[in-house]
């Protein structure tokens, strides 16, 4: 019996000293997970302090009314859609109604933290159809920050970024339906010479002409993979680049209004694309990728019709001998008798002359889609094939649309109003461009109100 007792004795102070040792477990566990909490409140706290966006107290509490956005696009104000989103309220309304809005509320919005099977939501959406694509048209129009969408369109940064992507992706599978955004080459005998006629109106030497081709560098983030950062380093630019080739038809350039045009207003009107290879490494040659470009030239192009190049254009094997033209360049021997030299001589000054319409596409292309001035994102590379499809697509569809109807609505009216030449030269400039806007042409047009 006392043994019994003596153990008993033995096993109520094992169980205390256990008790004690996981109340001290506990204890500690607890003030670690209170410390871990205070330093994470204290680490967003700073955080916050240097975090360059807006939450909802700071912005308007309806995004749908009394925005900056919204005053822009109840305006309808042709110069103020064309400035900042790059088209006019025609045509804008034409891409919505051509399938961007249906896009928009019959699919539900993609997000990490919701099933991409289920049902839309769109009397939910912070922005309808309208404004999401004035939301996409802003971004790729411009170099703005999103704080700056933040402000125009009312939407918090989590909502930018989701509208954005989702907005594009609508953008791009609506200009694929759209017969003025298609970049198609040439089919037909007949389609080939029409846009010959439009070259030799201007250009009589260049029979056989249809088009201008050139190679287009844009900036690309650095990655942190070698071989992705070792192929898109351009060593020649020293910097890291997506390389495209674009081929301009001569469709849109309106070659007997371009003396009015180019010299009076300073515009550049391009033409349209009618093929493009985009989205390769930057260190890649231009011949490398042109490449799809050569093989069309090859087997789908009558004989007897080429494209237009610079002088530093490869111009492809021996295969492709005669569909692309370019200037003799400098250095290079041209044998023959007086008169050939002469015509030859002539014949490369209207090759100078055409090859512009393909520069003059470029600029167009980076001048306009203020975008594409800043490093392309490098680790997502399906976002990035949307947006360049999307611009090229763009591109076309305002250079069919835009360029044509304003010269047809806008400047036909004025040449018959008067029979006097010189008025026209004088007051030709001031019919369409008369403010000329400087760096970015968008953030200008919009009042950021301090919202408390």
């Amino acid at each position: 019996m006392a043994d019994f007792m003596v153990l008993e004795g033995i096993n109520d102070e094992e169980d205390m000293a256990a008790d004690d040792e996981l109340y001290a477990t506990q204890a500690s566990a607890a003030l670690l997970i209170l410390g871990a909490e205070a330093g994470r409140v204290l680490r967003n706290e700073r955080r916050n302090q240097t975090r360059t966006y807006l939450c909802r107290p700071q912005l308007p509490p309806n995004p749908r009314a009394g925005t900056a956005w919204i005053t822009l696009f109840t305006s309808r104000n042709d110069r103020a859609y064309i400035t900042t989103m790059g088209f006019d309220v025609e045509t804008f309304e034409l891409i919505v109604t051509s399938g961007f809005g249906a896009r928009w509320y019959s699919q539900p919005i993609r997000r990490a933290d919701a099933a991409p099977s289920g049902n839309p939501r769109p009397g939910a959406r912070s922005l309808d159809a309208w404004g999401a694509l004035g939301l996409v048209l802003h971004y790729l129009n411009s170099t703005m920050s999103e704080i700056s969408l933040q402000q125009i369109f009312g939407l918090i940064p989590t909502t930018v970024s989701r509208y954005i992507r989702f907005g594009l992706t609508n953008l791009r599978d609506t200009l694929r339906e759209m017969k003025d955004a298609a970049i198609r080459w040439p089919r037909t005998d007949g389609e080939f010479k029409d846009l010959n006629n439009l070259v030799i109106v201007r250009h009589p030497l260049l029979v056989g002409a249809f088009g201008g081709i050139d190679g287009l560098n844009l900036p690309t983030e650095t990655s942190d993979n070698p071989d992705i950062e070792n192929a898109t380093y351009n060593g020649w630019l020293s910097e890291h680049f997506i390389s495209s080739v674009l081929a301009f038809s001569s469709e849109g350039t309106l070659w007997y209004m371009l003396i009015f045009i180019q010299l009076l207003t300073r515009q550049k009107i391009s033409g349209v694309i009618i093929d493009v290879n985009t989205n390769a490494p930057g260190s890649w040659h231009d011949s490398r990728v042109a490449q799809p470009m050569y093989e069309k030239l090859l087997t789908k192009t009558p004989d007897g019709f080429y494209l237009v190049a610079d002088t530093a254009f490869p111009r492809g094997s021996l295969d492709i001998a005669g569909r692309i033209e370019a200037p003799i360049k400098h250095g290079e021997t041209f044998r023959g008798t007086v008169r050939a030299i002469d015509d030859r001589f002539d014949f490369d000054q209207q090759l100078l002359s055409y090859r512009q319409t393909a520069e003059w596409g470029m600029r167009s292309i980076q001048g306009s889609f203020g975008r594409l001035r800043l490093p392309l994102p490098i680790n997502d590379e399906d976002f990035r094939i949307e947006l360049l499809e999307s611009v090229f697509r763009l591109h076309n569809l305002r250079t069919r649309r835009i360029g044509y109807n304003q010269i047809r609505t806008v400047y036909m009216p004025e040449w018959r109003k008067t029979a006097e030449a010189d008025d026209i030269w004088l007051h030709f400039e001031s019919m369409l461009f008369s403010d000329q806007i400087k760096n970015d042409r968008v953030s200008r047009y919009h009042v950021f109100p301090e919202y408390q």
